[in-house]
């Protein structure tokens, strides 16, 4: 390393000016450029059908082979599709990934050495005697032992932060089947309720006139007039919270508050088998995101840990320097500072590392062990809402073959209209059963399939649906 002074004779050194101005040419050289990024408007999507993602990329291989095309409508693989590609929140946690990554960059680099330039001017003049300088280079040698724990550390939380998005892009698509089913059912839910409202409006309208008509008692219409309000209401009802369902489902798929949701297709099904269960379940800490994320918030805190422990002892820097006094005798040396390891000794980070450590160690042992006790609970859920839900198809089936038998023998004049409507109210009941049996069903396995994150769970032929 060659040091120059500013004393030093003609031709020997370059002057202090020149030094300083080469070092900001040097420091310079590599520094980034500021650029504009205007916010956006936020409009979100708005013509569904153009839409277009490439789904080499999406995180389960049963999107990856689906057919993505929403010219004819879109259905539950189309909408778990659009919401991974388009989803703000993954928006968001794609950035922050970045910025792991960037923080990861930034661990990795040497620390840049420091420059130190002083010069000392007389007061007064004196004969004799001039202005003294000094200057040198040192650096943090601690900062360079510590770089390959921190660099393992920051590598670790850009992976844990990978996994983390992984995980919940593998929750927006659970999310989005969700929503697609429960939008699907609330659509045929309003169908039966505005078709009961239909179909009751002669009804009502009936008893209205034998009321008015002296021919009912207000005791004994009050179930025909209730029976057409209850039905307007059910419908208002359903509408609130169908648009509620739509538009929380826009808002996950990134569209605009009025794009068009032309859903197709059956809800999404599942029934995985036992087998299929246990052997999914014995690889989990191997293939679900959420618990490689948390290895890898173990590792990073591993590496945390003994970058805590290396820095306990002394911390050294080191530099070289040469100076002049004022008499002009030129000298040089060696800079080495030294930490005492007297009070601190790092012991308060080492205890704070330890801890966290173990907190990491039993919040990944708890997430396991909950996983498990919720997929045994969601396996014997199915087994039992299976059941329900082929009772409730059957139970539907032999009302609505009532209520059609009903109607007409009440047009007919053969029935009186209590009995229609106690028949009506019946099969409207077994309809909206048989409708959340299935959602419940269809919400389980979807949360089953989520939590055992596996994507070789074929869907049930043998799952009821009505027809």
């Amino acid at each position: 390393m060659r040091l120059f002074r500013k004393d030093l004779p003609h031709g020997r050194g370059i002057p202090l000016v020149r030094a300083l101005g080469l070092a900001c040419v040097v420091g310079l050289s590599g520094c980034a450029t500021y650029s504009h990024l205007p916010l956006g408007e936020g409009q979100g999507a708005k013509d569904v059908s153009q839409l277009s993602v490439d789904t080499s990329t999406m995180p389960l291989p049963a999107l990856r082979s689906h057919p993505f095309d929403l010219s004819h409508g879109m259905d539950v693989t189309d909408a778990a599709i659009l919401a991974v590609a388009n989803s703000p929140d993954l928006k968001v946690m794609r950035d922050q990934v970045g910025i792991a990554r960037a923080q990861a960059f930034q661990a990795g680099l040497l620390p840049d050495p420091q420059i130190s330039i002083n010069q000392e001017y007389l007061t007064h003049p004196i004969p004799g005697y001039r202005t003294s300088s000094a200057y040198g280079i040192s650096e943090d040698i601690t900062s360079l032992l510590l770089r390959s724990t921190r660099k393992a550390a920051a590598n670790a939380q850009a992976d844990q932060a990978n996994l983390d998005l992984l995980w919940a892009e593998w929750q927006t698509i659970a999310q989005a089947r969700q929503l697609f089913n429960q939008v699907v059912s609330l659509r045929e839910q309003q169908r039966q309720f505005a078709a009961e409202q239909v179909a009751l409006a002669p009804v009502d309208g009936y008893v209205r006139k034998a009321l008015q008509e002296g021919n009912l008692t207000f005791d004994a219409a009050s179930a025909g007039l209730n029976a057409y309000a209850d039905a307007t209401k059910r419908l208002s009802d359903g509408t609130v919270q169908l648009h509620q369902a739509e538009h929380d489902l826009r808002v996950l798929l990134g569209l605009a508050p009025d794009a068009p949701l032309e859903l197709i297709g059956e809800p999404f099904k599942a029934s995985p088998t036992p087998d299929q269960v246990e052997v999914a379940l014995a690889s989990l800490p191997q293939r679900r995101p959420d618990l490689l994320a948390l290895q890898a918030g173990y590792k990073s805190q591993e590496a945390t840990l003994r970058g805590a422990i290396r820095a306990q002892f002394p911390a050294l820097t080191f530099g070289v320097d040469r100076q002049s006094d004022n008499s002009g005798i030129p000298s040089h040396g060696i800079n080495i500072g030294v930490t005492l390891p007297l009070f601190d000794r790092n012991r308060g980070n080492i205890a704070i590392e330890k801890a966290t450590r173990q907190q990491l160690k039993d919040d990944y042992e708890n997430r396991v062990l909950t996983t498990r006790n919720d997929i045994r609970q969601l396996m014997l859920d199915q087994d039992t809402l299976t059941k329900q839900l082929e009772q409730s198809q059957a139970q539907s089936k032999r009302l609505d073959e009532a209520r059609r038998a009903a109607e007409s023998a009440w047009q007919k004049g053969l029935l009186d209209w209590p009995t229609y409507l106690s028949i009506r109210a019946n099969a409207l009941s077994a309809d909206t059963d048989y409708i959340a049996a299935r959602d419940q069903q269809s919400q389980q396995a979807i949360a089953l399939e989520a939590l055992l994150g596996s994507t070789d769970l074929q869907p049930s032929s043998a799952s009821a649906s009505k027809p």
